[in-house]
């Protein structure tokens, strides 16, 4: 996400200024009009490895380029914690409501600025994709393989924890790019 350019309070532009922090000197946007600060903390984000009929659900996201299936994710609310979100991003996106949730652990996304928060759920129902997702797949655990980023570490452990050692995916390149030497 680019950085703001204007101060959400008074919508003065904002400009760069150096800080001495508790972790040494930052850059951080401030408001010369103002005083205001845009820390541009990440954002915590949730995610479900959802186990569904004894299989693994994957879904496609609408607005992805290429055919590849993921865990479901979604952004946590203020007012509710993390189970009761992704529990609420998996009934939203899949239909499904979750009967178990245990977390698996917490991942960095830093290209997205965000920190994921991913969960092994057990899920009942008849799946109903949002309009967000165009299409599920289900896996067995050997089938899967993981993504090098965020949520694909995440599968990854908890693959571990089921006693497969995961398989990594190379991601797929643009069209109009030329391999790296």
């Amino acid at each position: 996400m680019p950085d703001p350019k204007f101060c959400p309070a008074c919508a003065t532009p904002l400009a760069w200024i150096e800080l001495s922090e508790d972790g040494g000197p930052k850059s951080r946007l401030r408001c010369p009009a103002c005083g205001h600060t845009h820390w541009n903390n990440p954002t915590p984000v949730l995610a479900a490895i959802i186990e569904y009929r004894g299989q693994v659900l994957l879904a496609r996201n609408a607005a992805w380029p290429h055919k590849m299936y993921a865990l479901i994710t979604g952004f946590m609310e203020a007012g509710e914690t993390p189970q009761e979100g992704i529990a609420r991003e998996i009934k939203e996106e899949t239909n499904l409501d979750a009967s178990e949730l245990n977390l698996v652990g917490v991942y960095d996304f830093q290209r997205m600025n965000q920190v994921i928060i991913a969960y092994h759920a057990v899920a009942d129902g008849e799946v109903n994709l949002s309009p967000e997702l165009v299409d599920y797949r289900l896996y067995d655990l050997p089938d899967l393989r993981c993504w090098p980023a965020g949520t694909g570490y995440a599968l990854a452990d908890w693959l571990r924890t089921r006693g497969h050692e995961p398989t990594f995916m190379e991601w797929p390149r643009p069209a109009n790019t030329v391999p790296a030497s």
